[in-house]
Parts: structure tokens; C-alpha cells; sequence
């Protein structure tokens, strides 16, 4: 801008100079300042002391040649001859910022279209580099699937078996090996039922409906019984009669399966399990090891693991929060270190 307009102010310059030269000459026949309407002017002697000055600004910086102050715009031009005394003149037009703002229309003009040319180009990259990561993903779930698929059958031919032996009946090596089968295929079976839940959630609609929740605890805390007794675990369970609840069966026992099978997992030999049912409120507190609050903060994040030792994927009670958001419940975890956890849901 100030090149341009050091174009313009050249010529006035160059006008001025002349009208200058001829008031030097005839000073005798009239002492009349030249002065223009397109421009403020003033002249300065060799110790940079002002002779005369029409300027609007009371200061200029005579060492520049074109610069802007004060929304002025001054040129400052040193002539070949000391007209008057003048070593310096200085030209001064006002800074109309038409400049200023063809300059931001240009620069909001190119931000949107390098923001769109960036974004176009910044999702074909995406696409183009996530590709491997799709792939990957979509052969893992379809792995997931297809084992889950596969592990089904035989995991429920067995667990189903396991159930019609009378174990009275056979000798106590043989009934301890039956046991230790039927905690494997049990285990193997809240695996599958975990993996199944995560694959299929979202394809799977509600069956809901009013449930016996008394019942249902009960059932689950005898299937978990044979797991318990690995450990030496006792339930204690305070359990009321007829405790209904609306909502999908698979989903309650899923949410009841992740909350007792942790509390085996992580309590301590001969401990114990405490299970409270009331109305509207069920509570399952262990006696094992406890969590640390930062422990709890991140209790439901999936595959988050505290202790590695025993086993799992840390997706079951991120499955629990999944099924206590659908369904509004609220969760309270309870846990002191050495002393044991509790999981409160509300309803």
C-alpha cells in the first residue's frame, strides 16, 4: 500500500518542489505558501527545525520516506536545491483503510477456500490412511463373531451335561474334575455371553417385560455357586419375595453376572459376598480387596483392567454402565482398600 501511494505522493512531491522553486525566485513579488486540497505540506531546514507547516500531525520522523501515523499517510522527500532553506519537505494524505480492508476481504476470502481445500483434502487422507485400520477392525470383529459363534454350542453341551451328573454318586477324584470343568465352562460361557453383548448390542432390540428379579438373583447366585466354592466364598443373601422389574431378561442377568463374577474374582479366600434385594434397590459387597478412588473414577471405562492376575478383558462392567444408561439406572460403588467393594443400583 505505502508503495503505491509513494507513487502518488512522488508527483505531488515533484509539483510542490516546482511551486516551492517559483515562490524562491519571486519572494520579492509575493510570500504566499503553496498549498494543495489533495495534501498537507511542510518544510524543514537542515537541522531538521520547522521553516512552515500546514500538517495536521505535530510530529514527523524525517529519517523515513513513507510511513503512517496518526491515520496519516507522509512522504518525506529531500529536493535537489535548499528552496527557502528547506532541506526536507513532508507531504501528508489521510489513510482512507480501503487498503486495510480490500487486505482482510482477500485474506477471508483465501482462509475459506484453503479451509475447504484443506478439509476436502484432509478427508480423502483420512479415508486413505484409515483404511488398513477399518480393515483390521472389521477382520477382528468378524474374528469376534465367528468365535463367539463357534464357542456357543459346545460351551452349552457341556455346561448342560455337567448339570444332569449326580455328582453324589461319583467318587470324590472324579467329582473334583467334573467341578473344575464346570467352572471352566462356565467361565467360558460369561465370556461368550460378554463378547456377544458388545458385537451385537446394537443390532439386538429390547424384549422387555415384567420380570421376577427375586428369582432371577436367586438362580444366578446358585449358577455362581461352583466358582464361589474354588475360593472357599459364602453368600450371605438377603433377598425379598416378589421383587419385580421391567426389562430385558438377558440384560438384568448380564448386569447381575458381571457384578457376582467380580466379586469372586477379587475377593480373598474364605470370604464372603453379601447380596441385598429390596424394592428398587439391589447392593453386592465383597470382602476382597477394594478399589482407590482413582480406581473407581475409571471402574467402567472399557478394557480397563486394576489387577491382570485374574483374568478377563475389562469389558464387563462397561457392559453394566451400557445396561444402567438404557435403563436409567444408578450405580454407587463403595470400595476402601483391604476392606472390600460395593455395587448399589437404583432403579
Amino acid at each position: 500500500m505505502l508503495q503505491k501511494k509513494r507513487l502518488i505522493m512522488q508527483e505531488y512531491a515533484n509539483d510542490f518542489v516546482f511551486r516551492l522553486k517559483d515562490l524562491h525566485i519571486n519572494f520579492d513579488k509575493y510570500k504566499y505558501y503553496p498549498r494543495d486540497e489533495k495534501f498537507n505540506s511542510a518544510i524543514y531546514d537542515s537541522d531538521k527545525k520547522m521553516i512552515f507547516s500546514t500538517l495536521e500531525s505535530k510530529k514527523v520522523d524525517l529519517d523515513e520516506v513513507a510511513y503512517i501515523s496518526n491515520s496519516k499517510i507522509h512522504f518525506v522527500e529531500e529536493p535537489e536545491s535548499f528552496y527557502l532553506g528547506a532541506k526536507y519537505i513532508v507531504l501528508e494524505i489521510p489513510d482512507d483503510k480501503h487498503w486495510l480492508r480490500d487486505l482482510k476481504d482477500e485474506i477471508t476470502i483465501f482462509v475459506i477456500i484453503a479451509f475447504v481445500f484443506m478439509t476436502i483434502l484432509g478427508y480423502f487422507l483420512l479415508k486413505i490412511l484409515l483404511k488398513p485400520m477399518r480393515e483390521a477392525l472389521h477382520l477382528l470383529d468378524r474374528f469376534i463373531k465367528d468365535t463367539t459363534h463357534e464357542l456357543n454350542t459346545p460351551v452349552t453341551a457341556i455346561i448342560s451335561n455337567i448339570e444332569m451328573i449326580d455328582t453324589s454318586t461319583l467318587d470324590e477324584k472324579l467329582a473334583k474334575k467334573i467341578k473344575r470343568i464346570d467352572i471352566g465352562a462356565k467361565t467360558i460361557s460369561n465370556i461368550y455371553e460378554d463378547l456377544t453383548f458388545l458385537t451385537l448390542n446394537n443390532k439386538i432390540i429390547s424384549q422387555n417385560e415384567n420380570l421376577d428379579l427375586s428369582t432371577i438373583l436367586i438362580q444366578r447366585i446358585e449358577y455362581f455357586k461352583t466358582l464361589a466354592d474354588v475360593k472357599k466364598i459364602t453368600f450371605i443373601p438377603y433377598i425379598d419375595k416378589d421383587i419385580t422389574i421391567f426389562c430385558d431378561k438377558k440384560k438384568i442377568i448380564k448386569l447381575i453376572d458381571n457384578f457376582l463374577s467380580n466379586a469372586i474374582k477379587y475377593n480373598k479366600i474364605n470370604g464372603k459376598i453379601e447380596v441385598i434385594l429390596k424394592e428398587h434397590y439391589l447392593s453386592i459387597e465383597d470382602s476382597g480387596k477394594g478399589m482407590t478412588q482413582n480406581q473407581i473414577d475409571n471402574l467402567f471405562e472399557r478394557y480397563m483392567r486394576f489387577d491382570k492376575s485374574v483374568g478377563g478383558f475389562g469389558i464387563g462392567l462397561n457392559i453394566v454402565s451400557l445396561i444402567a444408561k438404557e435403563y436409567d439406572f444408578k450405580i454407587e460403588v463403595i470400595s476402601k482398600l483391604d476392606e472390600g467393594s460395593k455395587m448399589v443400583v437404583k432403579w
